[in-house]
């Protein structure tokens, strides 16, 4: 028995970015722990799976209450049964409920397997071009302006000092503001990138120094999922 990690296509229409094995190992399961339910049916059936999609079932994942969501998983391995774990989107474990059900696997002595997918974290941070040496991901900052600008400061102390990329992430809802608020506060020469949708239609990604971004006409970011990085002083991983 494995506990099989299935990444989920960031955008749901690039089931392209999803190698053929991962898909195969998917397409056999027929347990899955998931963020939503309604989600990982979708992807199923998008994939291509074969049995109905009723026969498969899917255990969904309340934060607020985990304690029957791991009761199931401890019944499925224990009756010796592979078991899928799905994020939302991207890679399940990273900024996501589901490195709990990992930790129990390892504990059960049940193998974990991580399987090849889009990691949004990974992809923004390549196309950054930003230090790809020494970086942190930070998760979700302040959500009140106040707060948040802040955080970033703090950040940007923190990749000054460390000379690290900061990544972070936001509600779709929020990203305007965190734009807005990252030209107030982060200094002229801090790289700033802004990478939205990323394989996904609208994908739009853009690293500047924020005098730049200052200069720059600018549509609104709208409500698209992004990622966020900071670089103090736009220094990258140039060579030495």
């Amino acid at each position: 028995m494995s506990l099989f990690l299935i990444p989920v296509p960031i955008s749901e229409t690039a089931l392209y970015t999803l190698p053929a094995h991962t898909l195969d190992v998917a397409r056999r399961l027929d347990f899955f722990i998931a963020e939503r339910a309604k989600t990982a049916r979708r992807f199923l059936k998008a994939m291509g799976i074969e049995r109905p999609i009723q026969e498969i079932e899917v255990v969904e994942i309340n934060e607020n209450d985990l304690k029957p969501a791991i009761a199931a998983f401890l019944d499925a391995i224990r009756a010796g049964r592979d078991v899928g774990l799905m994020s939302e989107a991207g890679c399940p474990g990273i900024a996501d409920p589901g490195a709990v059900f990992v930790a129990l696997a390892h504990r059960e002595k049940v193998r974990v397997t991580p399987l090849t997918g889009p990691s949004s974290i990974l992809l923004a941070l390549m196309a950054s071009g930003m230090n790809g040496q020494q970086f942190a991901f930070n998760g979700y900052l302040a959500p009140k302006r106040i707060e948040l600008a802040r955080d970033l400061r703090r950040l940007e102390q923190q990749a000054a000092r460390l000379r690290q990329t900061q990544i972070f992430i936001e509600t779709p809802y929020r990203s305007q503001m965190v734009l807005d608020v990252a030209l107030d506060c982060l200094q002229d020469n801090t790289q700033f990138c802004v990478a939205q949708d990323l394989s996904g239609p609208e994908e739009w990604i853009c690293s500047l120094p924020i005098r730049q971004w200052k200069q720059e006409k600018r549509e609104d970011l709208g409500k698209k999922p992004a990622v966020f990085l900071l670089e103090a002083g736009g220094q990258g991983s140039k060579p030495q």
